[in-house]
């Protein structure tokens, strides 16, 4: 029992599992953020051209 415990502590599976879980979390941040900013400007052109159609 205590040899399993020593093989799981010493494992370096876990720690790259994990590291790899918070790259892919710092991507989806990151990408969350890239979108709301086109999100947001491409908002902007579709107002601003649909108050040219609207006033021609």
């Amino acid at each position: 029992m205590l040899q399993t415990f020593v093989k799981i502590v010493k494992s370096k599976a876990g720690a790259t599992a994990i590291e790899y879980g918070l790259i892919a979390a710092l991507i989806a941040v990151a990408a969350m953020v890239a979108i709301q900013g086109v999100a947001s400007e491409s908002t902007k052109m579709w107002n601003k051209v649909g108050s040219e159609v609207n006033n021609n």
